[in-house]
């Protein structure tokens, strides 16, 4: 009962459970009080996702950095570029199933004008520091100097600074978000939206848990053909480590268990020690393609213009910005949060859906990375099978 009661995904369906629920009988004069929160923590938000940026994105550039040698670099590039095409997966499924899929939903939802049913009582308006494109030019660029210093004081200082952030995340924005998102959904129900909302959520749910076992299966087969090894016999032995990121929705807390059953593949153990600790920060092709799905998504009911060039951009600045997020649950959507606002253009009451939806499925998104990771670990091993660089 104590594991429930601190698990996010349950705090999370719970607020959407009595937003539904509180939305038709609830008083204005309380209603407005969790808009006028919602109003607030929508600032909140918003000042610190170029400060999360920062935080999360120098230091580990950095510490990518003073690894030399091609061992890095092939598998950097590898993991990118897994997710990145999970992401051209995503959008290419997306933009084939969902306008009929979704097509009686299309147009009925204007949260930009009807989550406007409740006013709050006041605003308190604090602009962030910078905005969020310079803070991830910034980060690139100051994580790459920092590469090239050893036991520096800035190095010290980001570091110190990765921790301030990530403990921001777990003690204030986390615990928060199940207030946020039942404030969203409560104003949803009074304004009769939540109906054709829980439809798009099972229906999005539904096509991204499909995408994510064909992308693993895909995955492990290209392993496969590159190692000349059976992918489904792989595939089989890296499912403990899925089912255990199941249940921790993180992948660094999955990382001894995603090792060993790497092992278990037939990867050497100096490959496996390198590449699945730093898969789990940078593979995230889960992830990805469920964030490209439910952005393409909550577009399309919305009447939104979608734009391929966009949305590539989109992708290629998400890998990046996702790059270290905490070990915690919804960690990979705070990280990305910032890049759906500032290049889609989402609202605040957009953005809240999307967290709802990322979290509704982080289980899986974690758990898909974590494998993928296995199929990267292969790869990489057949790629150094005579050295090691």
């Amino acid at each position: 009962m104590h594991k429930l009661k601190d698990n996010l995904l349950v705090k999370v369906i719970l607020a959407i459970v009595l937003g539904i629920a509180l939305g038709g009988i609830i008083p204005e004069i309380i209603g407005r009080i969790f808009i006028t929160f919602n109003d607030f923590f929508s600032e909140l938000l918003n000042f610190l996702i170029p400060l999360i940026i920062v935080g999360l994105i120098v230091p580990s550039i950095g510490r990518l950095g003073q690894t030399a040698g091609k061992l890095l670099l092939t598998t950097v590039l590898i993991a990118y570029g897994s997710t990145i095409f999970a992401g051209l997966l995503g959008y290419s499924a997306s933009m084939s199933i969902f306008p009929s899929l979704l097509e009686s939903q299309a147009g009925q939802i204007n949260l930009a004008e009807k989550a406007k049913e409740f006013t709050p009582y006041f605003s308190i308006e604090f602009p962030p520091l910078f905005g969020v494109m310079p803070g991830l030019v910034f980060s690139f660029l100051f994580g790459i100097g920092l590469s090239r210093l050893k036991d520096s004081t800035f190095g010290k200082f980001a570091d110190n600074f990765e921790e301030i952030i990530t403990y921001l995340i777990q003690n204030l924005i986390i615990p928060l978000l199940p207030i946020f998102i039942f404030g969203i959904f409560l104003n949803m129900s009074y304004s009769g939206q939540v109906v054709t909302i829980l439809h798009v959520f099972l229906k999005i749910i539904g096509v991204i848990f499909v995408l994510h076992v064909f992308l693993l299966l895909l995955q492990f087969t290209i392993a496969g053909i590159v190692a000349k090894k059976n992918p489904i016999k792989m595939l089989k032995l890296m499912l403990p480590a899925y089912f255990t990121a199941l249940g921790t929705q993180s992948s660094a807390a999955t990382i001894p268990v995603t090792l060993a059953q790497v092992k278990k593949i037939g990867v050497r153990d100096e490959i496996a020690s390198f590449a699945v600790p730093l898969c789990a920060t940078i593979h995230l092709s889960g992830s990805m393609l469920k964030i490209v799905c439910c952005c393409i998504a909550l577009m399309l009911i919305q009447g939104i213009p979608i734009d391929f060039v966009q949305f590539l951009g989109f992708m290629l600045m998400l890998g990046i910005a996702m790059v270290a997020a905490p070990g915690v649950p919804g960690g990979a959507i705070m990280a990305a949060i910032g890049i759906i606002a500032s290049m889609l253009g989402f609202s605040p009451e957009n953005q809240a859906l999307m967290i709802a939806l990322y979290i509704a499925m982080d289980s899986f998104g974690t758990a898909g990375n974590v494998t993928g990771d296995g199929a990267i670990a292969v790869t990489v091993d057949k790629i150094f099978q005579k050295k090691i660089a």
